[in-house]
């Protein structure tokens, strides 16, 4: 297994663990478990931006195109009208 894979692997389970902290913390009605959860969601997306930084420098990942104001203002727009 190559580099390239070995951090897209990594992230991708990063993700995937980001997302099941996202539906467990409100879920959990342990004010101890909750913080618990939350602490190690916080790391777990410091490990994340670290891993995309390296992905970035070293050209494996490359982020879309920033959003034009016009577009941002669109999706704002859209998301206001609910």
């Amino acid at each position: 297994m190559n580099e390239k894979t070995m951090v897209a692997d990594t992230l991708a389970g990063i993700n995937g663990e980001l997302v099941r902290y996202g539906e467990m913390i409100p879920q959990t009605e342990n004010p101890e478990l909750k913080q618990t959860l939350k602490q190690i969601r916080n790391q777990c997306e410091m490990s994340q931006e670290e891993i995309y930084r390296i992905a970035r420098t070293k050209g494996y990942y490359v982020p879309a195109a920033k959003a034009t104001r016009e577009e941002v203002e669109h999706v704002r727009s859209v998301l206001n009208q609910g």
